[in-house]
């Protein structure tokens, strides 16, 4: 047999297995073959492939255990089982960028499952493959790896706690910093991932200056920066909201780095009804904490921007749910009356008792607040408001009246001008 002859067979093999993994690549995107080739054992056929010494079939072997692991649990645990995970965590340091690319999606296919499996990717040492590919140059790498971070952080706190000691949020906030849009967008979507879980790890994202960019990033034109193609998350808007609503400090934060006009200009000409509705939610967890949080949202002029969306028919459903529910948060802390006056000739009843009432508290302690109250039309329009006797809407109406004299209610009382006038018609001059 000749050297050529000879060469041909491992040719010959090559082929096979590049034509072999191609195609388990390519089955494994139909859910319907996903069964046959897992009764055929593909994963044991897979793993030796990893460390093939063509590297387009070790990227190609992880393409296809991605797209088997990501497809159920029983394939996920299959991979952990097979020790398959130390290989792609080795290759993660020591491959080129295509292969890690393919090792991080397969780590990421993993975690999304439990939190048992994310915290098997965990125990395997992924987090450090995994930051320090977010350090390398190729974008596409530092977006598998912040993904796979993401997946793992989403479970609980115990495992964002681990991809925060791990070193991954300063890298995440420059990523968000980062020109390619994908970047940005998967970068917000781990470090909300992060933040949603408790105060202290939201803190630990807001003390990296992450807010500031984040506020800015949900302007950007591209819509696909703010809408996750696999989760009801909305990044940067979903990650403002989830910081604020942890304590007064925390949304304080989200004030003091700008968000609430960011997030205004976004409810006021985003025409995704989801993406304002998610805005309507973050809303209403900043303002609802202290009244100095509530005037922060109010003086935006937020409140009426969220009566219209809940008033509008044409709005969804969930956007009038949110709406509602932000106002239902906000007004009650809101002492902020020039912000709530226009809310007096717009809200139905089960929003406009939640103003009145903000009105009471106050007025009997404000003489100023009490003299502009009757000049802007305010207490003309209270007396035409109509409430049930006994009602929480009637008492606090009463409130209201009782910080001005008698006859000053009966003024601006409806009917009153026609009282007057029968007064003159039947006056007699001496």
């Amino acid at each position: 047999m000749s050297q050529r002859q000879v060469l041909q067979v491992f040719e010959q093999y090559q082929k096979s297995r590049t034509q072999f993994v191609q195609t388990i690549a390519e089955l494994a995107t139909r859910p319907q073959n996903i069964e046959t080739l897992q009764n055929a054992g593909v994963m044991s056929l897979l793993r030796p492939l990893l460390l093939d010494v063509v590297p387009t079939i070790q990227q190609t072997a992880a393409l296809a255990l991605g797209r088997l692991a990501s497809y159920n649990e029983d394939l996920a645990e299959a991979v952990v089982k097979g020790d398959i995970l130390p290989q792609l965590i080795y290759s993660l340091a020591e491959q080129n960028r295509f292969y890690k690319k393919a090792a991080a999606f397969v780590l990421r296919a993993v975690a999304k499952h439990s939190p048992a499996l994310a915290q098997a990717v965990v125990d395997c040492g992924a987090l450090d493959a995994l930051v320090i590919s977010l350090e390398e140059f190729d974008p596409d790498v530092k977006e598998a790896a912040a993904w796979a971070l993401g997946y793992i952080a989403r479970h609980n706190a115990n495992l964002s706690q681990e991809v925060v000691d791990a070193g991954a949020v300063p890298l995440l906030v420059l990523c968000i910093q980062e020109p390619e849009v994908a970047l940005k967008r998967i970068a917000a979507s781990a470090l909300s991932d992060i933040t949603k879980h408790s105060p202290e790890l939201a803190q630990t994202v807001v003390d990296t200056g992450a807010i500031a960019h984040l506020a800015q990033m949900i302007l950007n034109p591209d819509a696909k920066l703010k809408v996750h193609p696999h989760t009801p998350n909305i990044r940067g808007i979903m990650m403002l909201g989830y910081v604020a609503a942890h304590s007064e400090n925390l949304a304080m934060a989200v004030i003091v780095s700008k968000g609430v006009p960011q997030l205004a200009i976004c409810l006021s000409e985003e025409p995704e009804e989801h993406i304002k509705a998610a805005t309507a939610w973050a809303f209403g967890q900043i303002g609802r904490h202290t009244p100095e949080h509530a005037r922060a949202v109010a003086t935006a002029n937020i409140l009426p921007s969220l009566l219209a969306l809940y008033m509008d028919t044409d709005s969804s459903e969930d956007l009038q749910v949110k709406a509602k529910k932000a106002l239902k948060s906000i007004l009650p802390k809101c002492n902020y009356l020039p912000a709530l006056e226009p809310l007096l000739y717009e809200a139905p009843s089960n929003i406009l008792k939640h103003v009145v009432c903000q009105f009471s508290k106050v007025l009997p302690h404000d003489s100023k607040a009490r003299r502009l109250f009757v000049t802007s039309g305010g207490l003309k329009k209270v007396q035409e408001i109509k409430a049930d006797p006994g009602s929480a809407l009637q008492e606090y109406i009463n409130t209201i009246n009782s910080c001005y004299p008698e006859e000053i209610v009966r003024y601006y009382s409806p009917g009153y001008s026609e009282t007057l006038l029968e007064r003159v018609e039947k006056y007699q001059p001496v």
